[in-house]
């Protein structure tokens, strides 16, 4: 990170040309919606045992940001009952393909100064702000939505290993493509470690965080996850100069092999509670 930039924020001079979704992560590139699926098998229990913990359920109106597939707003409103999600992403097409009584889904850019869809006892955002800038800035606005007394949930990756473990295959691409990644659009997960202070600092009460780092087994679905999101960052990865295509093959060679012996980069998850009666 530029010495000058302070965590939660885009770096002076850090230029990129695209965002996620445009130049990779395409969503109408065949077999998308499935890679993002791979990602919700291997999170959603625990984003819904955390969402339930903090108490939602009858009656909520909840607000999902960066929805993706939908998997989690739809776990909502059929496990934990709530009354109402609002599903918002850049590109709704996985989420209108299936719809669902209480789902509403809404195409819309949240970094937009207009973005101002109502108040919400929840709102959620996972794997959304680690690819957007100004995320202090977003993490404030985010806090805004809330009713009083509700409360904001946020998660994102976190990497606590690839940058000091041994060099193998698989560290050399995850390292390469956490680089092509910020190069390309701009992600960057250095900073999801202050996610609780930034969240006091949005003037959130009742502060709390945990992380999730999942098993890495031949045939997972974050394994397969991996292997999926190397292919279609492959170009920005390979563009680093950190690794070539062969280093890439034998990195996913590696996760479908017994000889696998590597620590996924997994998920922190923080949240804040906007004063008010419901504020535990």
């Amino acid at each position: 990170m530029c010495a000058h930039a302070r965590r939660g924020e885009q770096p002076p001079g850090l230029s990129t040309a695209a965002r996620y979704g445009e130049s990779v992560f395409r969503p109408e590139q065949s077999g998308e919606d499935d890679r993002i699926d791979l990602g919700a098998v291997t999170y959603d229990d625990t984003t819904m045992a955390r969402l339930r913990d903090l108490g939602a359920g009858p009656g909520w109106s909840c607000l999902d940001v960066g929805a993706g597939t939908g998997t989690v707003a739809r776990r909502l409103l059929d496990e934990a009952g709530v009354a109402s999600v609002l599903a918002v992403d850049r590109d709704v097409r996985f989420l209108t393909a299936h719809p669902l009584p209480g789902l509403d889904a809404l195409e819309a850019d949240i970094t937009a100064p207009e973005f101002d869809p109502g108040r919400f006892q929840l709102v959620h955002a996972r794997f959304v702000l680690m690819h957007l800038p100004g995320r202090r800035r977003l993490i404030a606005r985010l806090g805004e939505l809330l009713a009083p007394g509700g409360v904001l949930v946020l998660s994102d990756a976190v990497d606590l290993t690839t940058a000091s473990a041994p060099t193998t295959p698989y560290t050399r691409v995850m390292r390469a493509m956490w680089q092509g990644l910020r190069d390309t659009i701009g992600t960057d997960v250095s900073w999801v470690p202050d996610y609780p202070r930034l969240l006091r600092a949005a003037g959130l009460a009742s502060v709390a965080a945990e992380i999730q780092v999942p098993p890495l087994v031949p045939g997972s679905p974050i394994s397969r996850f991996w292997a999926g999101t190397w292919d279609r960052a492959r170009e920005a990865i390979v563009a680093t100069g950190l690794v070539d295509d062969e280093t890439v093959d034998a990195a996913v060679r590696y996760l479908d092999s017994p000889d696998c012996a590597a620590l996924s980069p997994g998920m922190i998850t923080a949240w804040g509670w906007r004063t008010g009666e419901a504020t535990p």
